[in-house]
């Protein structure tokens, strides 16, 4: 049975440029566009994609960064009724066109800076999609082949289209890829139906009105931004957009636009707190301080909370798959570091609507406290993997009436409170005992590192432990002695100044191995 209608995500960008026109919605650097400004030019974008696709279409690829067709090609895409799938120049040609390829847009919406990349990416594509160029001229362009392309006057121009407010629930929203096993990356759509689940859950939570101020550090094609730009939206708030050079120290930025809500991977909040500048009542702004997308350690809450402190420290959790985040802890100074488990602050309890179950590698639930795969079900569930129903298949199981998604996360109740132990594949065996990379990481850090990252390298035998905030990292591997078994403690230790993050802000383990591959190189 086909679902009620949905209210259509970005519809608060319309309906508050008629209650709040003069309202502002987005900061970009000095620029400032209100409500009005906003929803009027994504409008005359949406038109112009209907009229080039030549009917509305099924998918909007968004190639901009950090720009005004970064985040109004969002909203165009999605009142001409597409979905959008956002794209990155900092990938290499090949991964975004192998995205291009998979999604089958029908239209691209590219901005300036990203403009030299597009010949190489439309190059060989079995369909060319209409292109749009907002901040460019046609004269400026090179060649593209056949194909409708719509400049900057082009979209000037433009009628603007009067956009539908409601979606069907099964209707595909944004599509965002995520690395997948083959090498090759994998869709994840998320419905109009998921996203309006997740948005209002938070809301609830959060209860954020016209004043308040959030801020957007990642880029859109990681799916934090989802939360920035349409909690904001969806309440007339504003959205700050951080310049990368800002966020190692955001403290002028906070004040100077009175930020209320940061919003961030904890890998930004260690840097901080790394560099020692995370002093007591540093970001007195914020009213909610939100974390998401890789462990929160204890040390690192606790040094926000304590420069933040009229704000609510809160830990979220969850894949792309679960729409953003589907469980959160709020950071209690007194309780929770009693909670936390590996030294990380747990990952609570699920989102109200949600079930889940802690399974074994044949799927059964596990004892009360034994450690197993988090699978979750509910409304914010992906439909499945887009065009890949082998992979669908292997991720996701029926039961109860449910389609639960398997995260591939282990996880145990403690006091209450869910806790992550690690990711299943960073679970590993050493002279025959099963060991978590995370709890040596924990270790690690409680020994003295700011940052700890394990890796079997350079064979699967071999514990190589990489840190962060250490002059001798053999002098941490000798503290950590008395917390870990022999069998346990690194083998190889290195340390960095910074860890490496990517593009979304976190660690990115795979530069750590090609650093490592380099420094054994030169031996």
């Amino acid at each position: 049975m086909v679902g009620a209608p949905v209210r259509r995500l970005g519809v608060g960008l319309l309906h508050h440029a008629e209650t709040l026109p003069a309202h502002v919605a987005l900061t970009l650097g000095q620029r400032e566009y209100t409500y009005r400004e906003a929803a009027d030019t994504a409008r005359r974008w949406a038109g112009s994609l209907v009229e080039a696709a030549g009917s509305r279409p099924g998918r909007v690829g968004v190639l901009a960064t950090r720009s005004e067709a970064a985040y109004l090609g969002v909203a165009a895409a999605l009142f001409a009724g597409a979905a959008f799938v956002p794209l990155n120049r900092e990938l290499p040609v090949r991964r975004t066109r192998a995205m291009l390829e998979q999604s089958g847009v029908d239209a691209l919406i590219v901005d300036g800076a990203s403009l030299g990349q597009l010949p190489d990416l439309l190059d060989g594509l079995p369909r060319r999609p209409a292109v749009l160029l907002p901040d460019s001229l046609r004269a400026s362009v090179p060649p593209l082949g056949d194909g409708p392309v719509l400049d900057a006057a082009d979209l000037a121009a433009a009628a603007p289209l009067t956009p539908s407010r409601e979606a069907g629930c099964d209707d595909v929203a944004y599509l965002l890829f995520t690395s997948g096993s083959t090498g090759e990356p994998k869709g994840v759509p998320i419905t109009h139906s998921n996203v309006r689940s997740f948005l209002e859950v938070n809301q609830r939570r959060y209860r954020l009105t016209p004043e308040d101020r959030l801020t957007q550090i990642g880029d859109l094609t990681f799916d934090l931004s989802v939360f920035d730009l349409f909690m904001a939206w969806e309440h007339g708030a504003r959205v700050c957009v951080m310049d990368p050079l800002e966020v190692p120290a955001p403290f002028p930025y906070l004040e100077r636009n009175g930020i209320t809500v940061w919003f961030s991977v904890p890998s930004v909040a260690a840097l901080l707190r790394k560099q020692g500048v995370l002093t007591p009542g540093s970001m007195p702004t914020l009213r909610w301080s939100l974390f998401c997308g890789e462990a929160l350690p204890r040390a690192t809450a606790e040094a926000w909370q304590a420069a933040a402190p009229g704000s609510i420290v809160e830990n979220l959790y969850g894949p792309t798959e679960l729409t953003v985040a589907c469980s959160v802890h709020r950071w209690d100074p007194q309780r929770s570091p009693g909670q936390c488990v590996h030294d990380n602050v747990p990952i609570g309890r699920p989102y109200p609507g949600l079930h889940t179950l802690i399974v074994d590698e044949d799927l059964a639930a596990v004892a009360d406290g034994a450690t197993g795969e988090l699978c979750v079900a509910g409304p914010q569930t992906t439909p499945g993997y887009w065009r890949a129903p082998g992979l669908t298949a292997e991720r996701f199981f029926a039961r109860d009436g449910r389609t639960y998604y398997r995260t591939g996360d282990l996880v145990r109740l403690h006091q209450g409170q869910m806790v992550c132990i690690g990711r299943n594949d960073q679970q590993v065996k050493v002279e025959g005992y099963r060991i978590e990379l995370g709890e040596i990481e924990a270790v690690l850090r409680r020994s003295g590192a700011v940052e700890a990252v394990c890796l079997m390298w350079p064979d699967p035998e071999t514990i190589t432990a990489v840190m962060s905030g250490v002059t001798d990292p053999t002098v941490v591997t000798a503290a950590s002695m008395d917390r870990l078994p022999p069998y346990m403690v690194p083998t190889s230790v290195h340390a960095v100044e910074t860890m490496p993050l990517n593009a979304n802000g976190k660690v990115d383990r795979t530069a750590l191995r090609h650093w490592l591959d380099e420094q054994a190189a030169r031996v």
